[in-house]
């Protein structure tokens, strides 16, 4: 027994790209973005990362001017 196929009622637009995301897809790359840029400044959060002192002074220094 065939299955039915369902057409589209209107033909396919060929004027631009009509693409539409769920809002998950933009929330989360957002919440991942700010939980690292947080860590990244907030270097004490992160017990396991030693690194070179250049680093670290510079990041507290980039903490310190967003601070204001």
């Amino acid at each position: 027994m065939a299955a039915r196929t369902h057409s589209r009622p209107h033909p396919a637009n060929t004027g631009g790209v009509d693409i539409r995301l769920p809002w998950w897809a933009l929330a989360l790359p957002a919440l991942a973005f700010l939980v690292l840029l947080a860590l990244i400044l907030n270097p004490s959060d992160a017990h396991a990362a030693t690194g070179d002192p250049a680093i670290t002074r510079l990041l507290e220094r980039a903490q310190q001017l967003l601070a204001r």
